[in-house]
């Protein structure tokens, strides 16, 4: 089963605990991130932030204005620089270094928690080394080093595009990766589909020359492999190559779908989304929110968001939560900020998600199934009822702003007589149950607007 990461912004999470590096993080402050049901933290923006970058960023007013509406009270050392434009991968000093790194590393992993890191394939900073050591490894336009982009948005001004079908730009993917990997347990890479060759010959034509005859993924994952076999590659992705990047290579790769359908769809178009196949679904990572999407506090409503938080824990595959979400924080902070606002925690939400990340932790064993649900003549509520069961456990999701009623067949309720007593994980109700009755009608559910059960069998 795919891991549970908790995603930590980590400039300002570090200013959050009073200013302190990497290396200096009170234990305490560990065994809270490490709680019940994480298996690996990723500490997005570790790396050496480019005071280039920050120049380009203070005179870019739309930026400004952003970095305004997210922090009304801003002062001039509040914007650090965009860890998505980097001049190094060395972990800033101002973060600790590469000793502070590997201090979180070590209370990391006396947790039993595994650490994430970024990496960006697909751009550096205008400061970085290889502008001018290796110029070959750029995309040029009009005579100069284009910015990054992507091929439906404008460029990105404060970063420097990399040519993904130079030779040596792949072999220093492949060092830079290398190095990263001596240093945690598992890479996440920004916008990796960008670097498709269909995808990238499409952004830059011939700017970048031919298409090699090998994927850039294949090619990179390949020999970087041979030298860390066990690293974890998460994708970012988008535009329906979470497949595609599956079959080069990667781990886990983002599912943006779901997502979306979480947010503005219904049960029906959620049950549809997870019809795929396990060889897929497996290989997926769901999420709620992360640096890059609005705080879920502020995009879902209450119990939707529940209903929601239920769906993505319970699933096959991995699990991306994102810091300051279980609390309820509703500003989503551009990502060039190193604090973040004064919100006041919501203690009910936060300790709700604890509760279902420690239930998924239990549910989630052996093997994963969808399960149908049936109605009756004058009721046909069932049919926004998702639900699904593990080995021992049965899931039930209303996915729906009204009560639903319906019944849902038990996997192993075909032995009649056998008694079931079914304990919800959520809020410790006790359901007992004649296997007669399952065996004959299956389970019957009713459930209030977006109500959920994490039933497991004792």
């Amino acid at each position: 089963m795919g891991p549970v990461i908790y995603e930590i912004d980590t400039w300002p999470w570090l200013t959050g605990l009073g200013g302190v590096t990497l290396g200096e993080v009170p234990g305490t402050v560990w065994d809270q991130v490490a709680a019940p049901g994480i298996d690996a933290v990723w500490l997005m923006g570790v790396w050496e932030r480019s005071p280039a970058g920050i120049a380009v960023a203070r005179s870019n007013e739309e930026l400004q204005r952003s970095f305004r509406d997210a922090l009304p009270d801003l002062r001039p050392d509040d914007d650090v620089g965009s860890p998505y434009c980097v001049r190094r991968y060395r972990v800033d000093e101002r973060l600790g270094g590469p000793q502070g790194l590997a201090r979180a590393r070590e209370e990391l992993r006396r947790r039993g928690v595994k650490l994430f890191l970024d990496y960006v394939p697909n751009h550096v900073a205008p400061d970085h080394p290889a502008v001018t050591e290796h110029p070959d490894w750029f995309v040029r336009e009009n005579g100069v080093i284009a910015n990054g982009r992507d091929p439906y948005f404008p460029p990105w001004p404060d970063v420097l595009q990399l040519n993904a079908f130079a030779p040596g730009m792949r072999d220093a993917t492949v060092a830079a990766l290398s190095d990263i990997a001596d240093q945690c347990d598992g890479i996440r890479c920004d916008m990796a589909m960008l670097l498709i060759n269909e995808i990238f010959a499409r952004t830059w034509g011939a700017l970048a020359g031919p298409p090699p005859a090998q994927e850039f993924w294949p090619h990179v994952i390949g020999r970087l492999r041979e030298r860390h076999p066990g690293v974890t590659l998460v994708a970012e992705a988008y535009w329906d190559t979470e497949w595609q990047l599956q079959q080069q290579g990667f781990d886990h790769c983002y599912d943006k779908r779901l997502y979306d359908r979480l947010v503005h769809e219904d049960a029906g178009s959620v049950r549809k989304h997870l019809s795929a196949g396990l060889d897929y679904q497996d290989r997926l990572i769901r999420f709620l929110e992360n640096h890059d999407e609005p705080r879920a506090a502020a995009t879902f409503p209450d119990g939707r968001a529940r209903a929601a938080a239920v769906v993505v824990a319970t699933l096959p595959g991995a699990t991306l939560w994102h810091d300051g979400q279980f609390e309820g924080r509703r500003v989503h902070l551009p990502v060039f900020l190193g604090r973040f606002p004064d919100e006041q925690p919501d203690q009910a939400l936060r300790d709700f998600y604890r509760r279902v990340v420690a239930a998924a932790a239990d549910v989630r064993r052996g093997q994963w199934r969808m399960l149908e649900t049936f109605g009756w003549p004058d009721n046909q509520s069932h049919q926004d009822l998702l639900a699904w069961a593990w080995d021992s456990a049965v899931v039930v999701v209303n996915f729906a702003g009204h009560p639903s009623q319906g019944r849902v067949p038990l996997p192993g309720a075909e032995v009649p007589g056998r008694a079931w007593r079914l304990v919800d994980r959520l809020d410790g109700r006790v359901f007992e149950r004649s296997g007669s009755d399952l065996a004959g009608e299956g389970l019957f559910v009713d459930l209030p607007p977006w109500g959920t059960h994490v039933l497991v069998r004792e």
